[in-house]
C-alpha cells in the first residue's frame, strides 16, 4: 500500500530547457489532473510481475482519487486526514490520520514532494534534475530522511510535456513501475460525483 501514496501526480506543459524551478512552478498551476495507469509491481520470489491499470485524478487541495480497474476492482481514496480503500465492493476500510500519524506525515511529505518544491527535495532528498532534448526531463530522488530511506533507494520520475513514468526502487529490491496516460486538464473542477466522493465521510 505505500506505493500508493506516491501517486500525487502534477502535470503541465512547458517548451524550453527546464530547471527544477521551471517544474515546480508549472506543477503547482493545475488544480485538478485526471489520467490512465498502468502499473507493474516486480516483487522477488515472484516469477511474473503484478499487473494493474485504471484511472486516477489529483486535485491538489482535496487529495487523491485512484480507481484500479483490473486485476480487481479497488477505489482509493487519499486526503490529508484519511485513507479509505474498498475492494470489489466491499464495505469501506477507513484509516483516519489521527490513528496512524506517521503515515501521513508521510503523505504530507509525499505531496509537497510531487509539486517539486525545490526548499522540500532539498532537505529529503539527494537531487539530479536532468533537462534532455526535446523538452524531456528526469527527476532521480535519493531519500536522506527517515522514512524515505528506509523504505525506497530511489525514486525516479520522468517525462516531456506531462509526468509520463514514476519508478519506486525500494530497499528490498522490489520495484515499481507506473506509466501515465490519456492526461487530462479538464474539466477544470470535481464533477458532482467526484466531489462527493471526498465529502463522503
Amino acid at each position: 500500500m505505500r506505493f500508493l501514496l506516491l501517486l500525487v501526480l502534477f502535470i503541465s506543459p512547458f517548451v524550453s530547457a527546464l530547471t527544477l524551478d521551471d517544474l515546480q512552478q508549472r506543477f503547482t498551476e493545475q488544480p485538478i489532473i485526471r489520467a490512465h495507469f498502468e502499473q507493474s509491481r516486480t516483487i522477488k520470489g515472484l516469477p511474473q510481475p503484478l499487473l494493474s491499470r485504471g484511472n486516477m485524478l489529483i486535485a491538489r487541495d482535496q487529495g487523491l482519487l485512484w480507481d484500479q480497474t483490473a486485476p480487481f476492482v479497488m477505489q482509493l481514496l487519499l486526503d490529508d486526514k484519511r485513507m479509505v480503500q474498498m475492494v470489489n465492493g466491499q464495505p469501506p476500510q477507513t484509516i483516519r490520520a489521527e490513528d496512524n500519524p506517521q503515515m501521513f506525515q508521510f503523505n504530507h511529505l509525499l505531496r509537497a514532494l510531487f509539486q517539486a518544491d525545490p526548499k522540500v527535495l532539498e532537505e529529503n532528498f539527494r537531487i539530479e534534475f536532468t533537462s534532455q532534448k526535446e523538452g524531456r526531463w528526469t527527476l532521480r530522488l535519493t531519500p536522506i530522511t527517515t522514512p524515505l530511506d528506509k523504505i525506497f533507494a530511489s525514486i525516479d520520475l520522468a517525462g516531456k510535456t506531462y509526468l509520463e513514468t514514476i519508478q519506486l526502487n525500494d530497499k528490498q529490491g522490489d520495484r515499481t513501475d507506473i506509466t501515465l496516460s490519456q492526461h487530462q486538464l479538464t474539466p477544470a473542477q470535481l464533477t458532482d460525483n467526484e466531489r462527493q466522493r471526498f465529502a463522503t465521510q
